[in-house]
C-alpha cells in the first residue's frame, strides 16, 4: 500500500513539475490539527501568497502528550514557505517547502518534559480551494528536526501529519 501512495505521488510530482500554480486565493485563516502531535495538536493558522506560487503559512497553537503519569501542556508556534505545484484538477496543488517552529512545555511534574524546543521541518502536502464558496483545505506532512528541546523529547519527531480548514478572505 505504501509503495503505491509513493508511486502515485511520483506519477503526479513529474506530471506537474512544468505545471505553474493555479492558485485562485490570496489569504486564508483557520486552523490546523494534528492528531499525533505533541507539541501542535490544535493550531490557529494563517496563509498568505507572497508570489503566484509561493506562500508563507503561520501557526500556532497548542499541544499536550501523557507520558507515563506526565503529560506536559504546550505552547508552539511554526512558520513555512510553501511552493505550489499545479495538478490536472481544477483548485488543487501541491506544495513542498519548509520551516521552523518552536514550542514551550510547561506544568509538568517532572522538569525533563518542561522547556523550550526549537527546530524546524521540511514539508509537503495538497492544497485545495472550493470555487464558488472560500473554503481551502489542505493535508500536509512535516517531520520536525529538533537542535533544542527538554531532555526527555525526542530530537527527531516522525509522525506531524496535519489538516488544515481555513476561511479565505481574498481571491486574486
Amino acid at each position: 500500500m505504501l509503495k503505491r501512495i509513493f508511486a502515485l505521488t511520483l506519477i503526479a510530482a513529474f506530471i506537474s513539475i512544468g505545471g505553474m500554480a493555479q492558485v485562485t486565493y490570496k489569504n486564508a485563516l483557520g486552523a490546523r490539527i494534528a492528531p499525533a502531535s505533541y507539541y501542535d495538536f490544535f493550531s490557529f493558522s494563517y496563509k498568505t501568497f507572497v508570489t503566484s506560487a509561493g506562500a508563507i503559512e503561520v501557526d500556532a497553537g497548542l499541544g499536550r502528550k501523557t507520558y507515563g503519569d506526565h503529560n506536559p501542556f504546550t505552547f508552539a508556534a511554526s512558520a513555512a514557505y510553501q511552493h505550489h505545484f499545479a495538478i490536472p484538477v481544477e483548485g488543487l496543488n501541491w506544495y513542498v517547502g519548509g520551516g521552523l517552529t518552536m514550542y514551550n512545555s510547561f506544568s509538568d511534574k517532572n522538569g525533563g518534559y518542561r522547556g523550550l524546543g526549537f527546530g524546524f521541518f521540511p514539508t509537503g502536502g495538497i492544497d485545495y480551494k472550493f470555487s464558488g464558496i472560500p473554503l481551502n483545505l489542505s493535508a500536509d506532512y512535516r517531520p520536525a528536526i529538533f537542535f533544542a528541546k527538554p531532555d526527555f523529547q525526542d530530537s527527531f519527531f516522525a509522525t506531524n501529519f496535519g489538516i488544515s480548514v481555513r476561511y479565505v478572505l481574498g481571491s486574486k
